[in-house]
């Protein structure tokens, strides 16, 4: 699925778009009795049908991410965007709107469909590294293949394996492995497959400072050198930094767009919500 699009210094975006996503919104019903005890926590409710409440997870989404982009999806815990990652995955379904993966409307299929979509087009990254024990660096890097009963292409796997500094390291299992090198492994594991989208999910939550920036330089790399396109979600404004594109989400919805973010915007952005999400819980608190 070929669009254009306009970046933001005016020119034209002539790059496939990889994900298009179209007013999607997501909530659940609760019974009201129930929710009424979690209005403190989450603050997007709506009365429903009689002895009903709603909860508005996302609310009118609406973004394009096209092929080579690094993107990430900023906010703070509970702001919505590990739900939002979710049903861009196909993991969780959209109460309405689209979400279109190269071409294809993810809220049509079926269970098997997708399951099928993310095997082998869609990569995962998450904050814990999900590294097999038993098994060597290069054994779990091919470990999708092997599930697959597919045969590795050994040129990318090369590729792949130079461009995250892990040739020496191949041999050695995970617990000779430090969490920057597991971080690299789990990588490399997402983008053996070739997949045309990689999710990675608080890629650095378990990792200090240097490891962190070491795993962020190679997500760069990857997209960069690669050609990969990924959509990180993160609470971390330094993370932020290292995407193309941010969008920074509060209370289900983007509340800013950012290009070539600096750790400095995004650590003010996420300031004000912050403090904007306080003062709606004292609010709240107060009106009781």
């Amino acid at each position: 699925m070929s669009e254009v699009s306009m970046t933001d210094n005016n020119t034209v975006d002539e790059r496939p778009v990889v994900l298009k996503v179209d007013h999607v919104a997501k909530s659940f019903r609760l019974p009201t009795e129930q929710a009424t005890g979690l209005k403190m926590a989450f603050l997007n409710w709506t009365k429903g049908i009689k002895g009903y409440t709603e909860q508005h997870v996302l609310r009118d989404i609406n973004f394009e991410v096209h092929q080579g982009d690094f993107f990430g999806i900023v906010g703070r815990n509970g702001s919505g965007k590990s739900t939002l990652m979710h049903t861009l995955a196909g993991l969780d379904s959209a109460t309405s709107g689209h979400v279109m993966f190269d071409g294809k409307d993810l809220t049509r299929m079926n269970d098997d469909q997708l399951t099928l979509l993310r095997r082998h087009q869609i990569g995962f990254i998450f904050q814990s590294f999900n590294l097999l024990p038993m098994f060597t660096a290069e054994q779990n890097i091919l470990m999708p293949l092997t599930l697959a009963g597919a045969k590795p292409d050994r040129q990318w796997l090369r590729l792949l394996v130079e461009t995250l500094g892990l040739k020496e390291r191949l041999n050695h299992r995970p617990n000779e492995l430090s969490g920057g090198q597991q971080q690299r492994v789990a990588i490399a594991r997402a983008l053996i497959t070739k997949p045309k989208l990689v999710f990675a999910d608080e890629p650095t939550g378990n990792l200090d400072s240097v490891s962190s920036a070491e795993v962020l330089s190679f997500l760069k790399r990857s997209v960069n050198e690669l050609g990969q396109t990924i959509i990180m979600v993160t609470h971390d404004a330094v993370a932020a930094s290292y995407a193309d594109r941010a969008l920074v989400f509060a209370d289900g919805q983007i509340v800013a767009d950012v290009n070539k973010p600096t750790a400095d915007q995004m650590s003010e952005l996420l300031m004000k919500e912050r403090e904007a999400a306080t003062m709606n819980v004292a609010s709240a608190r107060h009106s009781r």
